[in-house]
């Protein structure tokens, strides 16, 4: 079996935006299934519903604008980013081809349990579809509301599992194609904060303990992509070292350049998947 997984990252996520525009120029989309977290979700919806230039336009049209982030609001005591108005908006400017995105690859999202600190998976169906966007991309603290479904209320994905590469893998995939919104040099520093974000969170524990153990859960799944099982192959796509673009990321030249980027990145993955370059898994891990 082979998957697609997105990792979030809020404005980051305009790399992967790129990187999946440049997949939908050359149809290429031969993946079992797709698992994708917060913004990486995001952008797989709009990937899965073949609609090219979505994701860049839901990032740089809607994520800046003020009714989405707004740090007087925060300090105010609202929030700092309305993810249910992200959500909402996104999908009355930007309506979605839902005939198309249900009935291809099946996409999974992951969500934070605020009660266990665990992640949990949920496949996204035309039903769920606003509740999973929303509990996904719910960033702890800075989004008051906590999004309930299914029996459970939940936070943010990227608290429990940025990377979701190795629920990938116990579903089956032995081939596994990862979007990431980092370098491949980068390694999550642990947190000086942890004692401030526990504070925080006095109301729901878990979330402030998965957040104080995030960067090793966050460093064991970069180990698993350079040092997959045996039966498994893992290609990585990545921001180069000059990707510029932060989680808050506002300016719009910035996040142009971090798209194109993005579209580099993507051609050049899929041409050296058809030996463009020569490349193969024991000469280049990583490009192919």
């Amino acid at each position: 079996m082979k998957a697609l997984v997105v990792e979030g990252g809020a404005m980051r996520g305009i790399f992967a935006a790129g990187v999946l525009d440049s997949f939908l120029e050359q149809d290429y989309q031969p993946f079992d299934f797709a698992i994708g977290v917060s913004a990486g979700a995001s952008n797989l919806v709009g990937y899965l519903a073949k609609q090219k230039n979505r994701s860049y336009q839901v990032i740089t049209q809607l994520a800046t604008n003020r009714q989405f982030f707004n740090p007087t609001r925060f300090i105010k005591g609202g929030n700092l980013v309305d993810v249910n108005w992200l959500v909402t908006e996104s999908a009355r400017q930007f309506p979605l081809d839902k005939q198309t995105l249900f009935s291809g690859t099946p996409l999974v999202a992951s969500a934070t349990n605020i009660e266990t600190g665990q992640a949990e998976y949920y496949q996204v169906t035309s039903d769920n579809l606003n509740r999973v966007l929303e509990a996904t991309s719910a960033l702890p603290i800075a989004y008051k509301q906590t999004p309930c479904f299914s029996g459970g209320c939940y936070t943010d994905g990227g608290v429990a599992d940025s990377i979701p590469v190795i629920e990938a893998y116990r579903r089956g995939a032995k081939e596994i194609t990862v979007v990431l919104s980092h370098p491949l040099s980068y390694q999550m520093p642990h947190s000086r904060t942890s004692w401030l974000i526990k504070r925080l969170l006095t109301e729901h524990p878990m979330i402030g303990e998965a957040l104080a153990n995030r960067a090793e859960r966050y460093n064991h799944c970069l180990d698993f992509i350079r040092n997959p099982p045996r039966d498994v192959t893992i290609r990585v796509i990545a921001p180069p070292e000059t990707f510029a673009v932060k989680r808050l990321t506002m300016k719009r030249d910035l996040l142009d350049d971090g798209y194109q980027m993005g579209r580099v990145e993507g051609e050049k993955h899929l041409a050296s998947r058809e030996g463009v370059y020569g490349l193969t898994i024991e000469n280049c891990h990583f490009c192919v």
